[in-house]
């Protein structure tokens, strides 16, 4: 389930298409990997909405500048939206997060 492959780190490292300057390209397969189960897990959930949103934003950002720059209207442009509203308005009355805050629709 949270296994790196190693043509998933080859992405991050060796491919010359990848040009993501910031974090070592073992590291950067990892935290994506793990970030790509868990965030919408937690947006299935409703548990921290927010900052599960506010964090695939980030993700999406990154692969729309520096891994696919191309493909703007065809997916990123549907994430980042969907990601927006959830940011702005939270999960809803349903979630778990309007539980703990003892707020239900």
């Amino acid at each position: 389930w949270l296994t790196v492959s190693e043509n998933t780190i080859y992405q991050f490292g060796d491919d010359p298409f990848n040009k993501l300057p910031v974090l070592p390209s073992e590291l950067a397969a990892h935290l994506t990997t793990y970030a790509e189960h868990a965030l919408p897990i937690l947006l299935v959930f409703g548990l921290f909405t927010r900052l599960s949103a506010l964090a695939l934003l980030g993700m999406t950002l990154v692969i729309q500048i520096f891994v696919f720059p191309e493909a703007w209207w065809q997916v990123h442009s549907l994430w980042i939206a969907l990601a927006l509203i959830l940011i702005v308005r939270g999960g809803g009355g349903l979630s778990v997060d309007a539980l703990i805050m003892g707020r239900r629709a």
